[in-house]
């Protein structure tokens, strides 16, 4: 059973219905006994950072997600799912975020283009590819919205990026937990292909 994590934020329906497509059990959820007994865990995000960290808080099921994640589970975070596995974010000083991956959250910085950054763009892997990337073209284009982005300390755990005034980190991973920046369940074929692949991991 895949368990998407119900923490009061928005996006969690269409998530579902995109993993519905490849696998028929899949929950939206914020019951700790449900998550504990999950195959797979995904936490959408979409808003504030402080904001989402406030309302994971709230739900108390940091212990019951951390504890999954020790076991082995797979995770995958998505866009401000991604952001609070880190430390904390420049967009809400004081808030402080999982701490899974080393690093802070800091605003792009694209001299004369728009941001937030909005709409599709084109990524590029880092080899060996993450397992949720097999059978995907060398740049596919995936739907972004968001005026943040990761900087991680440790730069071997970026598996992909995109160039928005500067290089922006679209994906990371390190054993278990693995997260996009862009929207694959807003991005056609290509996001789908995503989803397909971490189910079927």
């Amino acid at each position: 059973m895949i368990a998407v994590i119900d923490y009061g934020v928005g996006n969690l329906f269409s998530v579902e219905k995109a993993l519905l497509q490849f696998s028929g059990d899949v929950a939206v959820t914020g019951d700790a006994d449900v998550i504990r007994s999950a195959d797979k865990l995904v936490l959408p995000g979409v808003g504030d950072f402080g904001e989402c960290m406030a309302n994971l808080e709230a739900t108390g099921l940091i212990s019951c997600i951390m504890e999954r994640l020790q076991a082995g589970i797979p995770m995958l975070g998505i866009c401000i799912g991604m952001q609070i596995l880190f430390e904390g974010s420049e967009e809400s000083p004081g808030a402080k975020g999982l701490g899974l991956f080393k690093g802070m959250v800091r605003r792009i910085n694209a001299p004369g283009l728009k941001v937030p950054h909005m709409g599709w763009n084109s990524v590029s892997f880092s080899e060996p590819r993450l397992p949720i990337f097999k059978g995907l073209s060398e740049h596919p284009y995936y739907y972004f919205v968001h005026s943040y982005h990761a900087v991680p300390e440790d730069a071997s755990i970026i598996t992909a990026t995109a160039e928005y005034g500067e290089t922006i980190t679209a994906a990371v991973a390190k054993d278990n937990i693995m997260a996009t920046q862009f929207h694959p369940e807003k991005s056609g074929d290509v996001g789908l292909m995503v989803l397909r692949n971490f189910v079927e991991m």
